[in-house]
């Protein structure tokens, strides 16, 4: 089945068929054919971007769903009281994660709630904030603790958390570590999304690349 684009892109041609059709009476054969496989060769092209925009689309719906069902599930672990809290020390690092306001509610709410959908996603950012020893521990923490956990644009910590964990070791000199967490990403966490829908394992394939021009 036609993208509507492909569609539309089709009608567009035939409107303009008789027109063209004058303009080329005396065009050479050969170039009249070149120019028609350029024009099929650009519908496919736009078919083929169609389409994988609808496939990326649908592994993110998939995935908020899933993050949604995973935030559920804390209504049978905690109290209604204790899920508001848990929100409210969370929200306090998501307006402005980086201050020393957003550690402090962070580090209370990985304290106190260790097994939160919010808490994987606070460990993450924990990860991400700090620097040296303790952003590895607190990555490391994320990814073996928490990898069932989702970010509510269906962001998974697993995914993501390794992607960055990578990197991270990758810069600190821990090449085979980092190189092992990444073939994780690969192969188990490969349908996973970052904040902005792209899969994790387009990531990790690129990161891999990037890698190897640095060895």
């Amino acid at each position: 089945m036609k993208s509507k684009l492909a569609v539309a892109i089709c009608g567009s041609l035939i409107a303009f068929a008789p027109f063209s059709s004058l303009l080329a009476a005396d065009e050479d054969p050969a170039a009249l054919k070149a120019r028609v496989a350029e024009l099929e060769k650009r519908l496919s092209e736009l078919e083929g971007k169609a389409a994988n925009e609808k496939k990326l689309e649908k592994l993110r719906e998939e995935n908020v769903a899933k993050a949604k069902k995973r935030g559920s599930e804390d209504k049978s672990a905690y109290k209604p009281e204790e899920l508001q809290e848990i929100e409210s020390l969370y929200q306090v690092a998501n307006k402005n994660w980086r201050s020393d306001e957003a550690k402090t509610s962070l580090k209370k709410l990985i304290d106190k709630y260790d097994k939160a959908n919010r808490t994987g996603c606070a460990t993450l950012y924990m990860g991400q904030m700090s620097e040296g020893k303790e952003r590895i521990e607190y990555l490391t923490k994320a990814v073996e603790k928490f990898s069932d956990c989702y970010y509510y644009d269906g962001c998974q910590v697993g995914g993501y958390g390794r992607f960055v964990l990578a990197l991270t070791l990758w810069e600190s000199g821990e090449k085979e570590k980092a190189q092992k967490v990444l073939g994780e990403l690969k192969t188990k966490y490969k349908d996973a999304t970052d904040h902005k829908g792209r899969p994790m394992g387009e990531i990790a394939e690129a990161t891999e690349k990037e890698f190897a021009a640095k060895k």
